[in-house]
């Protein structure tokens, strides 16, 4: 299951949205101001970030600016603590799902979260300048399951 951490106004949060349903792909979307944010799902996040904070967040937020703070020098508890208090601080939009991890919208790593079966259909699939691109296109609908058609 995708899930997509979001927040009100996010222009990229609605991109991912808009991408995600155009695609007929299942997803959660948990508002970070709306849905509180429990201790595990916070250390989740931090785990799948390769780059931990730097990935998820914005160390030019206001609260981190104001108050000087100087994330590496938390513990994990202190600073999970701290994103919980401040979801503010969180990049968005988040989206993962069991295989993968992106921040913000990308529409070429976005594709990752098309499901496997699905991609090697699309990059089989011949371009529509090829002389045998309609009996392809008939093919390709064939094979994708009910619904992503």
């Amino acid at each position: 299951m995708i899930v997509v951490y979001t927040s009100p106004g996010c222009a990229s949060c609605r991109k991912v949205k808009q991408w995600l349903k155009d695609r007929n792909l299942p997803f959660v979307e948990k508002n970070i101001f709306k849905t509180l944010l429990n201790d595990s799902e916070i250390r989740h996040l931090l785990i799948r970030s390769e780059n931990g904070t730097d990935d998820i967040i914005s160390k030019r937020s206001k609260v981190i600016q104001e108050n000087h703070l100087d994330l590496d020098a938390m513990t994990l508890d202190e600073l999970i603590s701290f994103i919980k208090n401040n979801p503010s601080i969180l990049k968005r939009p988040i989206i993962l799902n069991e295989k993968n991890f992106q921040v913000g919208y990308d529409a070429e790593e976005i594709t990752m979260f098309i499901p496997e079966e699905l991609r090697s259909v699309a990059d089989k699939a011949c371009p529509m300048t090829c002389p045998s691109f309609s009996g392809c296109a008939q093919v390709r609908e064939d094979a994708l399951p009910a619904g992503n058609q």
